[in-house]
């Protein structure tokens, strides 16, 4: 999300000369890990909300209702002084109070997952009643923004019928001249690595693979950071893939990457958007993907420029790469179709609906600050 956010604010600051403030909550005096344009400001709240990740469940809810309520405080505190146009929220923990501070701003909501994520996991009993409660209570919060903006078409009908409710996919970002010729037998996957990326299911998936001795010269490499990285590494190594199957750290030079790779392989259990996707698409890699929700079914075109399965059929995964891989002129078929998703998802055509947003939020506004200021003339008046 820090990506997306960047080029984002970098867009609208050096090519239009926008105003931008960005907030953060859990810097924990740690610098971004892509710097921002200096004319940017950057000022961070010091909730620290992921300092309690690892802490007991009391402990952990505990902490959490006593720095909301300080998150809310400080939050308040800046906009207030900040006396912005419009405040654009991606936090869930600040959703909730953002519409009720009264700082003259317009109020928008962009969320980075779908509807539904809360009830990926499946749970039963008190904890599935929670989770479908809060779902229901989502769908409270998001009405009251002035515009409420999803990444994909699949989750706007997810979301039903709404006055605020608006599309604007994420931007696929310039990886610079990096194509794939897919011709390495290398297979890329990339996200933070814990339960949504699901990359323990991508796992059994080459497990399945590397049983066919056709695909041991094929290679898995997860670029990605998180808490599941001892447990997935256990599971390489319990697989016996450790000689075929690599964690690495996230890297800046993502696009090198994607251009020594032949294709890419989303697991995930739930996206937003998947951003991934359409980055290494962009650099001409065939996607194969789990249909999850959401967002797959709105950019992988099945047998065109991807692959497309059953969400959780593990077979299915490992027999959807097994298929690009025995076909490197199926691989390039693919990777020509895949390089078009900048068409669709390019910055210029992305960033030009965030200005209309923003020009119609803003023109509302300035309606109502119009409209306030003639009320007052007129009961001076009186």
């Amino acid at each position: 999300m820090e990506r997306v956010l960047l080029n984002k604010v970098r867009y609208l600051v050096e090519q239009h000369g926008y105003d931008i403030t960005v907030v953060t909550t859990d810097q924990n005096g740690r610098a971004p890990f892509y710097p921002f344009p200096e004319k940017v400001k950057m000022m961070d709240l010091g909730i620290n909300y992921s300092e309690d990740n690892t802490k007991g469940i009391f402990t952990k809810i505990f902490n959490y209702l006593r720095k909301r309520r300080v998150h809310r405080q400080r939050l308040t505190e800046l906009l207030m002084a900040e006396k912005a146009d419009i405040v654009v929220s991606l936090y869930p923990s600040e959703s909730s109070f953002i519409p009720s501070i009264k700082d003259g701003s317009k109020k928008v909501l962009e969320i980075h997952y779908c509807k539904y994520f809360r009830l990926q996991y499946g749970r039963k009993g008190l904890l599935g009643a929670i989770d479908r409660f809060r779902t229901w209570q989502d769908e409270q919060i998001v009405r009251r923004f002035d515009k409420f903006v999803v990444l994909s078409q699949e989750d706007k009908g997810y979301w039903g019928k709404m006055h605020n409710l608006e599309v604007i996919p994420n931007a696929a970002l310039f990886m610079g001249e990096n194509y794939s010729d897919v011709s390495r037998h290398r297979v890329i996957a990339v996200g933070r690595l814990d339960y949504q990326k699901g990359f323990d299911r991508l796992i059994e998936a080459w497990r399945i693979i590397h049983q066919h001795e056709e695909y041991k010269d094929w290679t898995l490499d997860i670029f990605g950071q998180g808490e599941w990285k001892e447990k997935l590494q256990d599971m390489i190594e319990a697989c016996g893939l450790q000689d075929c199957v690599k964690q690495n750290a996230p890297t800046k030079q993502i696009g090198r990457e994607y251009a020594n790779s032949s294709m890419l392989v989303m697991s995930s259990n739930y996206e937003g958007f998947p951003m991934v996707m359409i980055e290494a698409m962009a650099c001409g890699l065939p996607a194969v993907s789990f249909d999850f929700k959401c967002g797959p079914k709105d950019i992988i075109r099945h047998g065109v420029n991807g692959l497309l399965v059953k969400n959780g059929d593990i077979q299915g995964l490992a027999d959807a790469m097994m298929h690009l891989m025995a076909d490197e002129q199926l691989r390039q078929r693919m990777s020509s179709e895949a390089r078009k998703v900048v068409e669709t998802y390019s910055e210029e055509v992305v960033m030009q609906k965030w200005m209309a947003l923003f020009d119609e939020v803003a023109e509302g506004k300035e309606n109502k600050d119009l409209k306030e200021k003639e009320e007052s003339k007129e009961s001076e008046e009186r």
